[in-house]
């Protein structure tokens, strides 16, 4: 065999063995994509299906915005909203979730390009006002790294607590 024809055989192997494990780690990275996104939504919808606990004097959820909620809990049980960990506040600061329980807007999910949060009330009307709201339907579109590919989340919460 030829020097030429052995490095295009080297050549044709190298370029298969690239094409399979670009193939692999695209649905491995896939994969934890989708988990990831599944935890985040987990973890959100979890806060507000507990938003209420503790107590009935208070509203569950204090704000009610197209791209923010404030949601109150009295985890301590002393009818008063003043501990730290009782108010979360989940917003979108340009294209980051963040979510703040007391100790500054932590950065959860990066590459969001658009968080819309719409409050339903008893008869899934929308809401006039966050003390009669007990469904929040939520919509997360979020895009890969460098602007690849969107993904659109969305689900609808009910509050257990109200």
């Amino acid at each position: 065999m030829t020097r030429a024809a052995s490095a295009a055989t080297l050549t044709r192997v190298n370029l298969a063995e690239l094409l399979t494990v670009t193939a692999l780690v695209g649905l491995t990275l896939s994969g934890t994509l989708a988990a990831l996104q599944q935890g985040l939504q987990a973890y959100l919808t979890r806060e507000i299906r507990g938003a209420g606990a503790g107590g009935a004097a208070f509203d569950a959820i204090a704000v009610a915005e197209r791209e923010r909620i404030v949601l109150q809990f009295d985890l301590d049980r002393d009818g008063a909203i003043t501990r730290r960990g009782e108010t979360v506040t989940w917003r979108l600061a340009d294209t980051v979730l963040r979510r703040d329980a007391g100790g500054g807007a932590q950065p959860v999910v990066n590459g969001v390009r658009r968080l819309v949060l719409q409050y339903l009330d008893a008869r899934d009307q929308p809401a006039r006002a966050p003390g009669e709201v007990r469904t929040v339907a939520i919509t997360l579109v979020t895009e890969g790294e460098g602007g690849t590919g969107l993904t659109t989340l969305t689900t609808r919460v009910r509050s257990r607590n109200r």
